[in-house]
């Protein structure tokens, strides 16, 4: 059995973002690691190899590879990145029903051992997927996150800093909504030093840097060929783990359940909230311009239309096999 240090995550998925992210959490000293996977050969293969690698660290953590749910009890942190990732053409809505199907089986048998877990979605796409996720599990909506956001804006924000050729530490960034190509980079928030961007960069730039941020996972797809991002993936939602075993109360961009926050109700979209023990402490609410706002509410408004027509789908499905 795994050895309880300071804390325990389950990563569910043994793929390239939930082995990546198994590696920063143990190298980081964040927690022990329970890494399941249903190919247990290959979970149990690379948790052996992260293990080993510790040996060189200042941490004793370690990662434990397994198929078996029952290891993963009592987790302080669940990760689901288990799914299907894109190919290049796709979309990450075209991954909805077979990720979604692979959602309710991971999360009820997640929730079964570890019913106080903090629930952290990787699975596109995400915003759908931890509505679903919220559903199945019954966990308070403070339980169940979506990573998205952490990923979008560390894009936004290096990409501006290679336009401006300094570093990425100086550039502040937020991107709401879904996390797609309708997600919304905030450019009037957008700081370099404290400067607005637009002090700094042309008009004509800052959209086409935007247009990258949108379409960052498409283009690394594209080029991969036979894989999708990981190592920002990874890392991004150890970024959230973090905050959350360190009981931070720091400000992460996550999809998040509204519940009449920016007006909006019933509904997983990526916002700023705030971060600690507890899962989701607050839901920040940043004032939009309109033109921000006009985009911020078109997102919504695929994410409303791709959630509802999933979970009615599932609805009906329940209801057949309860006749």
């Amino acid at each position: 059995m795994i050895l309880k240090t300071k804390s325990k995550v389950t990563i569910v998925g043994a793929g390239n973002v939930g082995s990546h992210a198994a590696v920063c959490t143990v190298s980081t000293g964040l927690a022990d690691v329970v890494l399941l996977d249903q190919n247990v050969d290959l979970a149990k293969g690379k948790a052996l190899d992260i293990t080993q690698s510790m040996s060189l660290s200042e941490f004793d953590n370690v990662v434990i590879g397994t198929g078996d749910y029952k290891e993963t009890a009592n987790s302080d942190v669940v990760i689901v990145t288990a799914g299907v990732a894109r190919k290049p053409g796709m979309s990450r809505d075209d991954l909805l029903d077979i990720n979604a199907t692979i959602i309710e089986s991971v999360v009820n048998q997640a929730v079964k051992y570890s019913p106080e877990c903090i629930l952290i979605i990787v699975t596109n796409p995400i915003n759908t997927m931890v509505q679903l996720a919220y559903e199945v599990s019954g966990l308070p909506k403070n339980q169940v996150i979506g990573m998205a956001g952490v990923l979008d804006s560390s894009r936004f924000k290096m990409f501006i800093a290679q336009e401006l050729q300094i570093g990425s530490s100086q550039v502040e960034t937020m991107v709401l909504g879904d996390h797609g190509a309708l997600m919304v980079p905030l450019v009037d928030h957008c700081t370099v030093k404290g400067k607005p961007i637009r002090n700094l960069l042309e008009e004509s730039t800052i959209d086409k840097i935007v247009n990258k941020v949108q379409h960052g996972g498409s283009e690394i797809v594209k080029l991969m060929k036979h894989s999708s991002a990981y190592y920002a993936p990874g890392i991004s939602v150890v970024e959230m783990v973090k905050a959350i075993l360190n009981d931070s109360h720091k400000m992460l961009p996550c999809a998040v359940l509204l519940e009449g926050e920016y007006e909006i109700d019933d509904l997983y979209v990526g916002i700023p909230a705030k971060l600690g023990k507890k899962g989701v402490e607050e839901i920040v609410e940043i004032s939009l311009s309109g033109k921000e706002s006009n985009a911020f509410l078109e997102s919504v408004k695929h994410i409303r239309k791709r959630t509802e027509a999933l979970l009615e789908r599932r609805r009906r499905r329940q209801l057949s096999l309860s006749v």
